[in-house]
């Protein structure tokens, strides 16, 4: 009697494999055919046609990211892949990728299919105060940032923005130091750019400021020896000092407060005199012009 045992699931599973292989690197002005522009702005390399029928009987995560190894050096980077034309045994590399890498024409490069987690945060420190002209920075980053596809802490991108080329380095990202950022939400900061110094603030009196003793009325009622007083010649006193003008101002008192103020009440205040006080005047105090006065001219009887 035979029995048949059926199973619903896979009893082998596929091991997980990796791509690890060395090729001679090179810049992409070393590619054949027209110079490749959108390589050189962004971080993905050229592979040869091997790579990718190896790559596709392996068991390897989506999207394909690589991290790149100078063993001579023990530099590493990341980046992705753009195309599969190369010639076989050679990658092309973005300049600035290969100067993170110090790496000359035709040395070893070891590239290896690694998986990263997806990027959350990222710091930027741009490599030259240029980069504060830029009106809108962010957005001319998350422009620049679309050609790449993965981040690594230390690396120095460069970023084209109006005919002109600015480098950035990758001071942290977040979880890892190394995150891909295809498909992701990230947040990005800004660190103050290779010396820049920070502007001292000056203080400086502002000439619009108001003078409380100009605020307050007019002196009111004889005011002694208030007139500066001139020469027969014409010429300024040289006794008299502009500290005297200074003197002649009135001094400003502010107000006492109330201290039995109740919060949600209004208090008017009015300086009404009782009618029936009357105000005591002193006897020697002046008025002016008090004389009856005389004519020249005698009156006729």
């Amino acid at each position: 009697m035979a029995f048949r045992f059926q199973f619903g699931f896979n009893m082998f599973p596929e091991i997980s494999r990796r791509f690890n292989t060395q090729y001679r690197c090179f810049s992409v002005s070393m590619l054949p055919g027209t110079y490749r522009q959108d390589v050189e702005r962004g971080g993905k390399i050229i592979m040869p046609p091997s790579a990718l029928e190896q790559l596709t009987r392996l068991n390897i995560d989506y999207p394909m990211v690589f991290k790149l190894t100078n063993k001579k050096t023990n530099r590493i980077t990341h980046c992705g892949v753009l195309e599969f034309v190369a010639d076989e045994g050679k990658v092309y590399l973005p300049y600035w990728m290969m100067h993170n890498l110090l790496l000359e024409e035709a040395e070893l490069l070891n590239v290896e299919s690694v998986h990263l987690p997806i990027a959350r945060f990222s710091r930027f420190q741009p490599q030259s105060q240029d980069f504060l002209d830029i009106t809108n920075p962010k957005a001319v980053l998350e422009n620049g940032l679309r050609n790449f596809a993965c981040l690594t802490t230390g690396d120095v991108i460069a970023i084209k923005y109006n005919q002109r080329i600015y480098e950035m380095c990758v001071l942290e990202t977040r979880p890892g130091p190394a995150v891909t950022i295809i498909e992701c939400d990230m947040n990005v900061e800004f660190a103050p750019p290779v010396g820049y110094v920070e502007p001292e603030k000056q203080i400086r009196k502002d000439d619009n400021v108001v003078d409380p003793a100009d605020l307050m009325p007019a002196r009111v009622g004889f005011v002694a020896f208030k007139g500066q007083g001139n020469r027969l010649d014409g010429k300024k006193r040289k006794d008299f000092a502009q500290s005297e003008i200074a003197n002649s101002k009135p001094t400003y008192i502010r107000g006492i407060p109330d201290y039995d103020y109740k919060i949600g009440t209004l208090t008017f205040l009015r300086n009404i005199k009782p009618a029936n006080n009357k105000e005591i005047k002193d006897p020697d105090q002046f008025k002016a012009f008090t004389g009856e006065g005389s004519s020249l001219r005698k009156s006729r009887k």
